[in-house]
């Protein structure tokens, strides 16, 4: 049994109730106990408790795996909590060596700045902006300054550093760990103390990092915070944790329609795991929709109302009746209302060629496989002969149930 397990017995309802929303899908939540004195003061005293998530814009976009812990924000601010969300506009400038196996290079300025400037807005499509707090960790960062920053690392020894898994194995595989490394936790750790933050949250492979806030404020002798963590997410393959590098991802820009389309391609048994970590409906509703299914309800049925929710979430409830729709159309062979549009020129155009000219397919050879494999219908009708010709008109071909496009050939 978890050393910090607390029975709910002797808990208020409305402590019993935050604990149990603050439990959900979790990975870790340390130390369990006192979290729960920090909640029973907050009651108490009805002062919120502050709530932090710091995030490195790395790269322009965030897609639904990233989302796993801006709803456990969002799930906290309901409860009445300040959320504060932390944007790393420092720390992006030493480099995040969380899970590296090599040193990972630091953005530009430029690069950051154009990076923080969508981060938020996407997030604010799950947090309530309204109440959000919005921080930026270079203003305690950049006037601690040299001597600063001295004192600081001074709070933490090297051989504690160095326990850390991944400087751990690099080390002992003979990998070089650049100085500034060390750094990077150290300034992370910091941001909890200049936010007096409550708990923070971060994924699994954060750990380290938030220890090291807990730690750093003892230090500086403030209340140390709890720590949250949430799993890794899997992305639509259902084996490897969801990524844009492995293109098993749904971006939250993404158009309803694709959204949609690809929650459903999920397994069924994925799909309860998305429910858990993804969804808004509280754990006895998902409960409930699992027992429909196991007493022989459609599964699709369930996914559809997942893929509904999500899109609607990041698009609107319209979207995601219309995305519904859409996906009926394509299951029945139908086509879409909005396809993009291509002009060629060139006919008689081999169909290889007017796949990768009109972007559905990377190239001529990755077209023959497709044919090959039957994905590829020239208005509605299978191609199985890789060395048709299209002749000059106008004609809707597609790929797969997905990709459409209406070209007009001259």
């Amino acid at each position: 049994m978890n050393p910090d397990f607390v029975t709910t017995a002797s808990l208020s309802d409305g402590v019993g109730r935050a604990l149990e929303i603050s439990l959900r899908g979790v990975d870790e939540l340390l130390p369990q106990d006192e979290w729960v004195k920090k909640l029973q003061r907050a009651e108490a005293t009805s002062k919120p408790l502050r709530i932090k998530l710091g995030l490195d814009p790395t790269a322009p976009d965030i897609h639904i795996g990233h989302t796993v812990v801006l709803n456990k924000m969002r799930q906290l601010q309901d409860l009445g909590h300040t959320v504060i969300f932390l944007i790393g506009d420092f720390t992006t400038t030493i480099g995040d060596p969380s899970g590296r196996n090599s040193t990972r290079p630091p953005l530009t300025r430029e690069q950051i700045e154009a990076n923080a400037q969508t981060y938020y807005r996407q997030a604010s499509l799950v947090l309530d902006p309204s109440k959000t707090e919005i921080r930026y960790n270079s203003e305690w960062s950049d006037p601690l300054g040299a001597r600063g920053m001295i004192q600081l690392a001074a709070k933490y020894t090297v051989a504690r550093m160095m326990e850390r898994d991944d400087f751990n194995k690099r080390f002992k595989a003979g990998q070089s760990i650049s100085v500034h490394e060390f750094l990077y936790p150290l300034m992370q750790g910091y941001d909890s103390v200049a936010l007096k933050s409550d708990l923070e949250l971060g994924g699994t492979d954060q750990k380290f990092n938030l220890l090291m806030g807990r730690h750093l404020q003892e230090e500086y002798g403030q209340e140390p915070q709890c720590i949250l963590t949430m799993p890794l997410l899997e992305g639509l393959d259902g084996v490897e944790k969801m990524s844009k590098s492995k293109n098993n991802y749904i971006g939250i820009s993404e158009d309803a329609n694709t959204m949609f389309a690809k929650v459903l391609s999920i397994s069924d048994t994925l799909m309860w795991r998305w429910y858990t970590l993804l969804s808004f409906r509280s754990l006895a509703e998902i409960a409930a929709l699992k027992a429909e299914v196991e007493g022989g309800r459609n599964p699709k049925d369930a996914k559809v109302a997942l893929a509904k929710e999500i899109t609607a979430r990041f698009h609107s409830a319209a979207a995601a009746e219309a995305a519904e729709q859409d996906f009926i159309n394509r299951s029945k062979g139908g086509v879409p209302d909005e396809i993009p549009e291509v002009t060629l020129s060139g006919a008689p155009l081999g169909i290889a060629q007017v796949l990768k000219q009109a972007g559905l397919a990377a190239s001529t050879s990755e077209g023959n496989r497709l044919i090959d494999g039957g994905g590829v219908r020239v208005d509605s009708s299978v191609v199985s002969d890789k060395g048709l010709k299209l002749a000059a008109g106008s004609y809707v071909v597609q790929v797969g149930k997905r990709k459409f496009a209406r070209v007009d050939l001259s």
